[in-house]
């Protein structure tokens, strides 16, 4: 008989597993969680994700899939009764998966360098590229309190990690990245995503999340530039 059911493989700091665990809690689904050890693999997540070996991983009914952008739609599509994640309307939903694709190709990639170097004189540029994309990303929320509108929708959940992370990694840092002043849309829609319970039960403590990137960061910085 298949296996019945919902089953995540996550890692509880993974800003992408976070993402899936949002979708199904949005729609009511029930799910076990399977928390992996990502130094140490289980054999099913390699059995399930042989080409990526990574989290997260969604196993329904037997069946399972990668890539969280790609979970969240299959989420919304599979529980079509629950709340709705994408857009009715055809052209919003091309909308949103631009500005996910934007995000995560572009937005992440900025972030992440102001996280892995060490304070001097190429932070600055650093904050200032990670402002930018930020800021056009920005324009998509003009008018509404949230991406989706006046609920969370499909890009709020896509970027609702950045509430929880860009504030751990700007402490880290010692920078500013989003602030009334640079990013002011931004800032308010941090403060609303993290004031919905849903959003805010599937990120980690932020004191956990901080003490794991410390070290984290340290790690990175020792190490030195890649070659």
């Amino acid at each position: 008989m298949a296996e019945k059911g919902v089953k995540v493989l996550g890692m509880w700091a993974s800003p992408f597993v976070a993402r899936v665990e949002m979708a199904l809690r949005l729609k009511g689904v029930a799910y076990e969680y399977v928390s992996e050890d990502l130094a140490n693999k289980s054999d099913a997540l390699l059995r399930y994700n042989p080409v990526y070996k990574k989290v997260p991983v969604l196993v329904h009914d037997g069946k399972p899939m990668a890539e969280s952008a790609v979970i969240v739609e299959y989420i919304d599509e599979a529980w079509k009764d629950g709340y709705p994640i994408m857009p009715a309307d055809p052209y919003e939903r091309a909308q949103a998966r631009f500005w996910a694709r934007y995000a995560d190709e572009k937005c992440n990639a900025a972030i992440y360098p102001v996280f892995t170097t060490a304070a001097g004189e190429a932070q600055p540029k650093l904050v200032h590229e990670a402002q930018q994309c930020l800021k056009t990303l920005q324009t998509a929320l003009e008018g509404k309190k949230f991406f989706g509108g006046d609920g969370v929708g499909y890009l709020d959940i896509i970027v609702g990690w950045y509430a929880r992370w860009v504030p751990v990694i700007e402490e880290l840092s010692g920078t500013s990245i989003v602030s009334d002043q640079e990013l002011p849309l931004m800032k308010a829609w941090f403060d609303r995503i993290l004031a919905v319970d849903v959003v805010r039960e599937s990120l980690p403590p932020r004191d956990k999340l901080l003490a794991l990137n410390k070290i984290r960061r340290e790690q990175l910085i020792s190490r030195g530039p890649a070659a």
